[in-house]
């Protein structure tokens, strides 16, 4: 059973109660697949597997309701063409209760893309799918003002929630508001390669996903972190050196390459199984 650390220890958040949700598949890249949130062996958890724990607890909490069942599609790498032909198809083919849809996100990073355009195709995706399962939870980008590397693309990122947010109106999709979730602007919500959330920054997504779901939550994820020291210049300076040679040299050795991170990697959940 999937069991992720981290569930901080507050008062429950209760929000308004929706039907039991016996299925659910998670579609996306990197983010949803959980990089930065290690598990088991060469594993990940992430917030996609944090939230399915919540609603299998749900399930159990209804005896009625029979046994929850998860698959997680996401492959790291993957861009929205990529996810649009590889997974989606494998998502109306289980037909779960429950799809959440996050891409777009490594295409908007790359240079010269238009958010525009990715949200066209993004639309085309969501249509199909809001056409062929159960209930589909779209996302926003994050607000990354204070995130190093990706602050300097907030432009492009608010440019395309606000496509994301419209979009969900059209279909009638709940909407997973990264943007708004004030807690992972921490830097120690990102894991150190400043592109993909921590276990902790994981755990907040997951709980604001089950509070959109109307699910009681264990904790609130918008909590207010512990006071932090000061960091002073030579303390940045070494981190950034730190981060440019573990990182940033070799995202820019794959790109001119043409390589990806999810090169050869495979969904890591590909059927609708128990937990």
């Amino acid at each position: 059973m999937i069991r992720g650390e981290g569930w901080a220890p507050v008062a429950a958040t209760t929000t308004s109660k929706t039907k039991t949700i016996g299925s659910y598949a998670a579609i996306g890249d990197s983010f949803t697949e959980g990089v930065g949130d290690p598990g088991p062996g060469d594993t990940f958890l992430g917030w996609a597997d944090r939230l399915a724990v919540l609603l299998a607890d749900q399930c159990e909490e209804h005896e009625d309701s029979g046994e929850f069942r998860y698959a997680n599609l996401a492959v790291r790498g993957r861009l929205l063409d990529q996810i649009v032909a590889e997974q989606v198809p494998r998502a109306k083919e289980l037909a779960p209760d429950l799809v959440t849809f996050c891409a777009g996100g490594n295409d908007i990073i790359r240079p010269g893309s238009d958010p525009d355009d990715v949200a066209e195709r993004y639309e085309a995706a969501v249509r199909d799918l809001t056409a062929s399962v159960g209930l589909v939870v779209i996302t926003t980008g994050f607000d990354t003002r204070d995130v190093p590397v990706l602050k300097h693309l907030r432009g492009k990122i608010a440019t395309f929630s606000a496509h994301v947010r419209s979009i969900a109106d059209r279909y009638d999709c709940p909407v997973l508001d990264l943007w708004s979730l004030k807690s992972v602007q921490d830097r120690r919500a990102w894991d150190d390669d400043r592109l993909h959330l921590s276990p902790e920054g994981h755990t907040r997504v997951a709980l604001r996903a089950a509070q959109v779901l109307g699910l009681d939550t264990p904790a609130d994820p918008d909590q207010p972190w512990p006071p932090m020291r000061p960091r002073g210049s030579v303390d940045v300076t070494r981190d950034n050196i730190q981060w440019a040679r573990e990182y940033l040299v070799p995202w820019i050795g794959r790109r001119l390459r043409g390589e990806s991170s999810g090169d050869h990697v495979e969904a890591k959940r590909p059927d609708l199984l128990p937990l």
